[in-house]
């Protein structure tokens, strides 16, 4: 019999949803809202700074935890928009993307025996990341239908083995904010009981009607015990440039920094001047952008609500978390699959999300991070899905 090469860590790790889910929606045409990336481009100034930098020579490898202008544009933005005050050169480390900068915090910081918090439902990188650097993720729910979490069961969370908690806000999937008095919780237990707060604030821009987002670094007591992640691709619609940052104390650069320059050691060098550039755009372009995504949430709710399909209008991200109970199918993945197929639109079932399946069976995600004319044609396509529709003609339409 032939030796299995694939380590017994990775054994349990196999495609993720958003891949399988992707592929299924090419090979019928349908209208991708699925997988979280625009299907436009991002802003020319953005991409002709990407074409000025490869013609300026910077082709060869960047500084392992970024260049300079890249670092100062990082501390600029956070002065900017969260009144913080950070050391370029010691406390911003860029990474390949807000996933690398995730999976070195998990190796950084993470051992053998330790715990780390997650909120489900969770960004699926996350468990993978805590459980190869050894560690065991403990979930803490965000309770439908509003997704928040039961301060009792946060605080029951907390013990002497937990090392951090990931933190994600605005959210994915729910499009739940945090507000003030949940980060006062979350920044209260993690002083009492000495653990590592690793943000993910890669929505940090994409906030509707009066939600705010609040940096967790900016609560007292916070200032060296968090770790602030984000990147480029949400905010400026350029996900393939992959490029991400981490900032926070010092000290805590130290430990990442060693396991990014053993892992991807640096990020690439053109897209790291023209993300500088990005980072500087007028307030009126971060306006807009709220703007543009708030018509399209808009719309899309009132699609998926004409369909029967309950959908929470969210607070910030680019998704919209519905509920299937209405529509004769035993889980997400189901009706996700039934809606490739037979409707031609595409949604990730949630049940992926989450530690405890059973909590997001009856639930899938849309992405409304698409241009109008696209959210027109899966809104045709969705008038055809009906809940009182036999079941019968679900499956044999």
């Amino acid at each position: 019999m032939a030796r299995s090469f694939m380590s017994q860590r990775v054994q349990e790790f196999g495609t993720t949803v958003f891949s399988a889910i992707s592929a299924l929606a090419k090979e019928y045409g349908a209208v991708n809202l699925g997988q979280g990336f625009p299907d436009f481009d991002g802003p020319t100034a953005v991409v002709a700074a990407a074409q000025q930098a490869l013609g300026e020579a910077h082709n060869q490898y960047a500084i392992s935890h970024g260049e300079p202008a890249l670092r100062t544009a990082i501390a600029a933005h956070t002065r900017r928009f969260y009144d913080i005050e950070l050391d370029p050169t010691a406390e911003v480390t860029v990474t390949s993307g807000a996933t690398e900068a995730l999976f070195s915090a998990a190796f950084a910081f993470l051992e053998p025996g330790d715990e780390a918090i997650v909120f489900e439902p969770c960004y699926d990188c996350y468990v993978p990341a805590i459980r190869l650097a050894g560690a065991t993720p403990k979930a803490v729910t965000l309770h439908a239908p509003d997704f928040r979490f039961d301060p009792v069961e946060l605080r029951a969370a907390f013990s002497h083995r937990t090392k951090a908690i990931y933190i994600n806000t605005p959210h994915n999937p729910s499009g739940t904010v945090f507000n003030s008095d949940e980060l006062q919780l979350i920044a209260d237990l993690c002083i009492e009981h000495n653990v590592l707060a690793i943000t993910d604030e890669v929505y940090e821009h994409l906030v509707y009607d009066e939600a705010r987002h609040l940096h967790l670094a900016s609560f007292p007591g916070m200032e060296s015990r968090t770790l602030a992640i984000s990147s480029i691709g949400k905010t400026f619609s350029l996900t393939g440039w992959k490029i991400g940052w981490a900032t926070g104390h010092a000290d805590l650069h130290t430990a990442l920094r060693r396991v990014h320059q053993y892992s991807v050691f640096a990020t690439a060098t053109p897209l790291q001047y023209a993300s500088a550039h990005a980072l500087s755009m007028p307030d009126e372009y971060f306006a807009e952008l709220r703007r543009e995504y708030t018509e399209r949430r808009d719309f899309l709710v009132h699609v998926l609500d004409k369909a029967q399909l309950q959908p929470r209008t969210p607070e910030g991200s680019y998704f919209i978390l519905c509920d299937i109970a209405e529509y004769p199918f035993d889980d997400g993945a189901a009706f996700c699959n039934y809606l490739i197929r037979d409707i031609g639109v595409a949604a990730i079932p949630t049940e992926t999300f989450y530690q405890h399946p059973e909590y997001g069976r009856k639930l899938v995600r849309f992405a409304f991070c698409k241009t109008m004319e696209t959210l027109q044609a899966a809104a045709e396509r969705l008038a055809h899905l009906h809940a009182d529709t036999p079941a019968g003609r679900l499956f044999n339409p």
